[in-house]
Formats: structure tokens, sequence, C-alpha cells
């Protein structure tokens, strides 16, 4: 139930104005609007608002710049970010300079009336000091709105020190994620040790862990401090978590319980001093139901998880990781190279089994061994050892539409060898059919989505959020 406060909306798109104040009208809010820097200013001092949302890019300013010193005259009033420059330091900016929250463009209307519920309830904006690095490489690339949703959950986390769950696919870069969760926080200047528990033999994973003392066990020359006390201060991060033996889960879960840990072989208990943040490619619940991870031990890592999207669902991403990657291979001394339009595209058909990852062992591949200044798709075609796909066969006649789904997925298993798919292929052959629906949907009714949604069956508001998720079109028209 909204709690119906003063509300300031500043954006230079008089569209985007008038939907938003009705919006938060109908939410039954008082509602002013600015449409620059110099109006907002003015509008605070004659209206007082209780909540601010603005825009980053104002014809005579940027709204980012203006929050820490909107917040030293007002520090009651929260401030909610709004922008279409969707990068992972546009949400870090907005979280450091001060911003109760930051929804990137196209936003649902549900979520920012919700948003603004929130930021009435709350009655102070959020206190984080502004440590933005200018200049600094970025540490995740990629505007596509499954990319929005982690970008706003690091940048809610690295301020305090709750622990983090990271899932996704091997490859989906979850130590980036857990490196900017330290770098971007209070414990920076500590270090950041990452363990592989995949990596580590089962009868060491307790020493290399908790460490140990002196003749502990045959072998045990001389005291060795554990990552635990090598992460003092700082972040440890528990890569592969699922591969963590039984015994070891006890252990950990023990550790994380009391906030103490003791050496093997030692008595002494050690405060463990250190932010936990996990990962796994895993699918923990299946694990669980094995009997191969403790129930209790997941609820304790996963207080706030963070999903990665795999590449395939990552849109328009693909081309700016892989200039991105590029870049990278020409500042260690490979030749500069660039893509053409059409390399991008066949970049995009790629279903990417090993993710980020693989994507960036390609371009560094094509950099090295490709003569030519420019990657054409032909060039990637050879690098990816895949010879160019046959055109499809035609359909049988009076073949239905699970016959033609079925030759699809027939050419997508074979596309893997005698490999397989990587797991979660449910809901990525789902996610892979609904897009197209509503692609064609929307193409049948001319865009209206109030019709789409009559014609699809489901409600309107649900299928903007699955517009936005899959990145088929805007939440918000300008033609309303």
């Amino acid at each position: 139930m909204s709690m119906g406060g003063r509300v300031l909306v500043c954006d230079d798109d008089a569209a985007i104005r008038t939907v938003v104040r009705e919006a938060l009208r109908r939410a039954g809010h008082q509602v002013e609007t600015a449409s620059s820097a110099s109006d907002l200013r003015r509008a605070i001092r004659n209206f007082r608002p209780q909540v601010l949302l603005t825009d980053v890019i104002l014809p005579d300013g940027n709204g980012l710049d203006l929050v820490p010193e909107l917040l030293t005259q007002n520090p009651h009033m929260p401030i909610i970010v709004l922008s279409a420059q969707n990068t992972f330091t546009t949400a870090m900016r907005a979280t450091e300079q001060g911003a109760f929250d930051y929804l990137p463009k196209p936003f649902d209307l549900a979520e920012l009336v919700q948003a603004v519920d929130d930021a009435l309830a709350r009655g102070v904006a959020t206190d984080v000091e502004d440590d933005a690095r200018a200049g600094e490489d970025l540490p995740l690339i990629g505007r596509s709105p499954p990319m929005q949703e982690v970008y706003r959950t690091v940048a809610r986390v690295v301020s305090n020190d709750l622990t983090v769950l990271v899932l996704g696919e091997s490859g989906t870069g979850k130590e980036l994620v857990a490196r900017a969760i330290h770098d971007f926080g209070p414990r920076r200047t500590a270090p950041f040790v990452a363990v592989n528990m995949a990596a580590i033999p089962r009868e060491l994973i307790e020493s290399e862990l908790f460490g140990h003392e002196r003749g502990a066990f045959t072998g045990a020359a001389q005291r060795t401090a554990g990552r635990f006390e090598q992460a003092q201060g700082g972040t440890l991060f528990l890569d592969e978590i699922g591969d963590m033996p039984m015994e070891a889960q006890t252990r950990l879960l023990r550790v994380l319980q009391s906030g103490e840990f003791s050496p093997v072989g030692g008595a002494r208990a050690i405060r463990a001093d250190v932010r936990i943040i996990a990962a796994t490619h895993q699918e923990l619940p299946r694990l669980i139901a094995d009997g191969q991870f403790r129930e209790d031990l997941y609820y304790r890592l996963n207080v706030v998880p963070v999903r990665l999207p795999p590449l395939r669902e990552r849109g328009g991403d693909v081309g700016d990781l892989a200039r991105h990657f590029l870049d990278r291979a020409a500042a260690v001394g490979l030749p500069r190279k660039q893509l053409d339009p059409g390399a991008i595209a066949r970049l995009e058909q790629h279903s990417w089994p090993g993710n980020v990852r693989e994507l960036e062992n390609l371009m560094r591949r094509l950099a090295a061994l490709t003569r030519d200044a420019v990657i054409t798709p032909a060039l990637i075609e050879q690098q990816l050892g895949i010879q160019s796909p046959q055109p499809p066969l035609p359909a049988p006649e009076g073949a239905g539409l699970d016959d033609l789904i079925e030759q699809h997925l027939a050419r997508h298993f074979a596309s893997y060898g005698s490999a397989l798919p990587p797991d979660g292929l449910y809901d990525r052959v789902l996610a892979e059919i609904e897009r197209p629906l509503l692609r064609q949907t929307l193409a049948a009714v001319r865009g209206n989505q109030l019709k789409a949604a009559r014609l699809l069956g489901i409600n309107r508001n649900t299928l903007r959020k699955k517009l936005t998720d899959l990145g088929v079109g805007p939440t918000v028209r300008r033609s309303e």
C-alpha cells in the first residue's frame, strides 16, 4: 500500500515525465516534475520532495554528479537514479554517490512505484562513501537486461559484509563478480584470496582452508597458515563450492556459525575476520536432494544469491565483450584487430557453451593467428572449427509446430558433436521459444502491448517484464 508522499521526477524526456508522473499519482503520491538540473534545484526549494527520481543525462548537468550535493542539503531525501547508460559503472556510481536505488531504462512502472514506496518507508538515503575510480577498466561488461539485475545486486552488497553465493555456468565470470564486490567494498585494501574447491585433493581441503600446526600429520614439518588466515580482514572466495566433500562442509559450517576456526592439529581458536563469497556452476538444491551437500550450509551461504546469465542469453553484449577482449589482446602486444558487422552477427549466433571464457579465448586466438586486420565471419567460422551452416531442410508437408521444434532441437544437440549441451537445457529452450513468440505477437498487433497481452492470455505487467527480461522490447514506450 502506497504511503502517499511528495515525489519529484526530473527527466529531460517529456513523455517519460508524463508516464512516471501519472503512475505515481495513481499510486497516491503528490508529484512535481523538472526537465533540467536548474529546474530540479528550484523544485526542491519550493516543493520540498520526500523522494527524488532523476535521470543521469540532463541538458545542463549530470544527475549522478548532483547526488552528493543534494544529499548534503537534504540528507533525509532518498534519491532514485534512472539511466539509459546501463553499465556496471553507472550502477556502482549511483550507489557510491549515495543514491537509494538505481533503475535502468527501460524500467517497469510497477517496479518504479515499489522503489518509491520503499524509499518513503526508509526515509533516509543510503550513506556510502564515493570511491569511484575514474579511468579504471570495467570489471563487468554488458548492458543487457539480465546483466542489469547483476549490477543492481552487486551495487547493493558491496558496502556490507553479507555472504554472497554466485551462481552460473562455467565461464560466465563468477570470480569477476567476487572481485568486483571485494574491490569496491570496505575490505578493498585487505587480501582477496581465491580457492578452487574442485582443484584440491579431498584429504588436503581442511589443511588448505584452516592451515595446520607442525607435526599435525606426516610431512607437516612446520606451521602453515590456511586460506582463512591468509584472507584475514579481506575476502575469501570459495569457488566450486559444490565440489566440497561432506566432511569439509561440516567444518566450514561450524566456522560460519561460530566465527572461529582452529588449524589442523591445533587447539587454539582463531577469530575469522573474512567476508565469504562462494560460487558454483552446479544446482545446489539437486545436490542437497542427492545427499551430496548440506542443506544448513546452503542456507548459510545463500544469503544474497547472484545468478549470472549465460552468454547466449545476453543479447547484444556479445559484440561489446568481443571488442573488449580484442582491445585487451592488443594491450599485451598482440596485433590490433577489428570486427566487421557480419562477424558480430556470426558471434551472436553461436551458442557459447563455454560462455565468456570461450569468447575471450576465441578473440585471443583470432588476434594471434589471423593476418587480416578486420575479422570476418569466415575467419570466425574457421577458428570455431565449424563449417558454414547448411540451409535448413524444408519442413515436411503438414508438419506441426512440435515437428519443427524437434528438428531445431536435433540440430542443437548435433552442434555439440559427441558432447552434451550445458545443464539447464529445459529453461534455455523455453526461453528461446518464448522470445520469437513475443516478437511475432508484437508484430501481429503492430506493437500494441495491450492487444499482445490479450492475445497471449497473460497480464500486461507480466508481458512488460518478459519483454525486459528477454530483451525483446522496451517496457515504457514514448508514444504513451
